[in-house]
């Protein structure tokens, strides 16, 4: 089963690379871009066909590794 993670930080939490990247974007003449917050995205193909076992299991795997619960929130996505 395919599972999308979709991790990104927090409000109030500072962003220095989606700063650049805005600053880049204005350099290259996109005007009008006011803020940029980066995250990113996780696929995971797991070899499980129940999808409440799925969800939990990305749940559990989001807690212990793929997101910072301090800084970041996630959401989890069966595809």
């Amino acid at each position: 089963m395919k599972i999308i993670v979709k991790v990104t930080l927090k409000n109030g939490v500072l962003d220095p690379q989606g700063k650049a990247i805005r600053r880049a974007l204005a350099s290259l003449g996109f005007e009008g871009v006011e803020d940029v917050r980066q995250g990113k995205l996780i696929e995971l193909d797991i070899a499980e066909t129940d999808p409440e076992k799925a969800r939990a299991a990305a749940l559990d795997m989001c807690e212990k590794l793929l997101a910072n619960t301090v800084i970041e929130n996630y959401t989890v996505e069966l595809a």
